[in-house]
């Protein structure tokens, strides 16, 4: 069972590396990273596309590392 939990965690973590790292930039520096928050908050525009579908495999590839990584520990 360990093993299994284990191999499932490596498999997990490699794919959210891989969908973070495909997702594009939004800004470049401090003043993109308060600018873009704030647009994130008070923009109108949503997501679309390969962004869209990108960002909620990444929410869903952090909450399956999470349930691993506890399961592992409580094995």
């Amino acid at each position: 069972m360990y093993t299994l939990l284990m191999t499932l965690l490596v498999i997990v973590s490699l794919a959210l590396i891989v969908v973070v790292l495909l997702q594009s930039g939004k800004s470049a520096g401090l003043s993109g990273a308060i600018s873009g928050g704030a647009e994130q908050l008070f923009g109108k525009q949503k997501a679309r596309g390969l962004d869209l579908v990108l960002h909620r495999v990444t929410i869903v590839l952090a909450a399956l590392f999470f349930i691993l990584a506890v399961a592992v520990t409580k094995v």
